[in-house]
């Protein structure tokens, strides 16, 4: 059994946040020992659920809807399923939004290494985007 402070050192959370998660039902089954709460196994992996979830761009209404799911046992096995297919597009989507974002930013930075380099942020110009090195070009290409 952990306390509240040991989760919230565990998952860096705030403490007022896990009463939140608790006030809110994310955690059903918590046992409380004169008035304290006892997290275990079951909260933890509960805890890394919900903040995979929170992460993927659910709010705390959805994710609580998750969980009324997870208490219904095997009915909820499908939609429990294309909940997490849904989230993982989002995150794929997102991922290659944020691969131009840093494709742009390498790109930037070799160019303004290149300016440093020769002082004439023409000459860095005149190589784009046929003279570039592989890597930057890829960059290029990807962030344009």
């Amino acid at each position: 059994m952990y306390t509240i402070g040991n989760i919230s050192q565990m998952f860096q959370l705030p403490v007022s946040t896990l009463r939140y998660y608790d006030q809110e039902g994310l955690f059903p089954e918590l046992k409380r020992v004169s008035g304290i709460r006892q997290f275990s196994h079951n909260e933890i992996e509960a805890l890394r659920v919900i903040e995979c979830l929170k992460k993927s761009g659910l709010e705390i209404k959805e994710i609580k809807q998750f969980m009324e799911w997870t208490k219904k046992g095997p009915e909820t096995f499908e939609v429990r399923r294309d909940l997490f297919e849904k989230q993982r597009q989002n995150m794929i989507e997102e991922m290659e939004k944020m691969e131009k974002v840093l494709a742009m930013i390498n790109f930037k930075c070799w160019y303004y290494e290149e300016a440093i380099k020769t002082r004439d942020e023409q000459k860095v110009n005149e190589k784009i985007p046929q003279d570039l090195p592989e890597k930057i070009k890829k960059d290029y290409l990807l962030s344009h």
